[in-house]
């Protein structure tokens, strides 16, 4: 896969940024078009493409020819769960905090473990 100049690199404030969007858009047929400030359409369509690979969103391939497209459609069940864990900003940042200071790496596995470390 090739990105048109995108830096196929994960960003886990983006993936935050992407499912807040998408569970603010209202339910409708096809797919929710997500503009974010500071992120190429590339960069977000990247991110949209590995999170339904995650199983987080359900989301369609539009890719044409000249263009690299993955487009949301909803949250799933367990990505409902995982927004629920990550949706406050207060929380979010001491989940970040607490992932850092183990030196571990923000992934969606062990955002998970600082969430259960935290507020089980």
């Amino acid at each position: 896969m090739w990105l048109f100049g995108c830096d196929m690199k994960r960003d886990m404030e983006l993936v935050r940024k992407i499912l807040l969007i998408i569970e603010a858009s209202p339910i409708k047929r096809g797919s929710i078009t997500i503009e974010i400030d500071g992120y190429s359409d590339e960069e977000i369509s990247y991110h949209i493409q590995i999170l339904k690979e995650h199983g987080i969103i359900e989301a369609a391939d539009y890719n044409a020819t000249t263009r690299y497209c993955w487009r949301a459609k909803k949250l799933t069940w367990d990505g409902h769960d995982y927004l629920d864990a990550i949706r406050d900003d207060t929380r979010w940042e001491k989940i970040k905090a607490w992932i850092s200071s183990a030196g571990k790496i923000l992934t969606i596995e062990t955002i998970k473990q600082a969430v259960d470390a935290l507020f089980m």
